[in-house]
């Protein structure tokens, strides 16, 4: 697996070493010794996919507070998505900033979300899959979001607004 830094040294993009032959491909998803070896010590507790059959539609943002906050690793099982990536740690020196990533089925990337990022998702195509390698269980109380539109942080998203969001995400106040 091979990590590769971004804007926010705890954001890591990730590619696999993929082994290709007649048979087709084979690859590692997660690999707890290179992510220590990486600086990123995380245990998964569980895995979730999501699926979405709109191209544009958008998911998050989402993140969870202490004590349960969360750490995730992202990748595409199916089409292709643009992640971004928030920081909301007051005290950082990238507090507030975000960046974007194409994640691609065809590329295997995945993208690692730690723990004081939110992350919210569009798709750039219909049928798309997505995986989530999650650090800390869903807790309802500890869930938070931001809105996919909000005025604090000035997202720019691929294909502009949504063609399909929830409720609940189209929803969240204002970022204070």
């Amino acid at each position: 697996m091979n990590f590769y830094k971004t804007q926010f040294k705890e954001v890591f993009l990730i590619i696999p070493d993929v082994k290709e032959d007649e048979r087709g491909y084979f690859y590692r998803s997660f690999a707890i010794e290179e992510f220590k070896r990486n600086g990123a010590d995380i245990s998964i507790v569980h895995i979730n996919r999501g699926y979405n059959n709109k191209k544009g539609t958008i998911r998050g943002f989402h993140y969870q507070v202490a004590p349960k906050a969360e750490d995730k690793v992202v990748q595409a099982l199916k089409g292709s998505f643009y992640d971004i990536v928030v920081d909301l740690r007051p005290g950082s020196s990238t507090y507030k900033k975000w960046q974007g990533f194409e994640i691609s089925a065809d590329k295997k990337n995945m993208i690692l979300v730690p723990k004081g990022f939110a992350h919210g998702m569009q798709m750039l195509e219909d049928d798309c899959e997505v995986q989530y390698f999650m650090s800390e269980f869903y807790s309802p109380e500890h869930a938070r979001g931001l809105r996919w539109n909000d005025p604090a942080f000035g997202f720019i998203w691929p294909l502009g607004e949504p063609t399909v969001i929830s409720e609940k995400d189209a929803g969240w106040p204002d970022f204070s």
